[in-house]
């Protein structure tokens, strides 16, 4: 598996496991996450985020992603709630992946192999889910606010191991402008999303895996 599909993998927030299983590392030890102590404007704050997420039904946005090394790639992110998003990246690079509404695919371009994993068991199950809360099975670990930007960081309740997951927001508008995810090993994956546009119309079929026929150069519209 390429190493950019591996930081694909991180970027799109699959578990600690699969990702150090694809780098040939083990597992890292998980621990109990520790919950932030909310005050009452960050209490607000984390409200304020559950309702934008749950009204944003379908998203598409060009992405800018910078890798641990520096190296910045792009693509187009899509999404529809619940359950199904698409990640492509831009020519050259081959690889993308699908979430159909049960399973996560990841398509290895160069090595033409897919895998794949139930959503429940990846952390894109978080934003993918029919309601989004920032509680339960997710623990709020950190709220950070600044003039103009806000910023919630998440770890899963049961398994810290995954990663953090940190949301950033513009705050006027309020809206949804990057995620960095710090996986298992310690690495910081970030997305910026350019001029997202909420509200999309999309073919169903760009929801579903196919595996793209041979000599195809890129994996968009199948």
């Amino acid at each position: 598996m390429t190493a950019v599909l591996r930081r694909l993998l991180a970027t799109l927030l699959v578990s600690a496991s699969l990702t150090g299983v694809a780098a040939g590392a083990p597992p890292a030890a998980s621990a109990a996450p520790t919950a932030a102590r909310l005050s009452a404007q960050d209490q607000a704050t984390v409200a304020r985020v559950e309702e934008y997420l749950n009204n944003i039904h379908t998203l598409q946005s060009k992405f800018v992603q910078v890798a641990p090394n520096g190296q910045q790639t792009t693509g187009i992110f899509s999404m529809a709630r619940p359950g199904r998003m698409r990640l492509e990246y831009d020519k050259p690079i081959k690889d993308f992946v699908v979430a159909d509404g049960s399973f996560i695919f990841y398509w290895d371009g160069e090595m033409r192999q897919q895998s794949s994993a139930p959503i429940g068991s990846t952390m894109a199950d978080f934003i993918l889910r029919k309601t989004i809360r920032l509680s339960g099975d997710v623990v709020v670990t950190n709220v950070f606010q600044a003039p103009g930007v806000v910023e919630v960081s998440l770890v899963e309740s049961k398994d810290s191991g995954k990663g953090t997951l940190t949301l950033v927001f513009e705050d006027h508008p309020f809206q949804l402008r990057k995620w960095r995810v710090l996986d298992g090993q310690g690495l910081t994956t970030e997305v910026a999303l350019l001029n997202p546009r909420t509200d999309v119309s999309f073919d169903r079929d760009m929801f579903y895996f196919k595996e793209p026929p041979k000599g195809s150069d890129y994996g968009r519209g199948n």
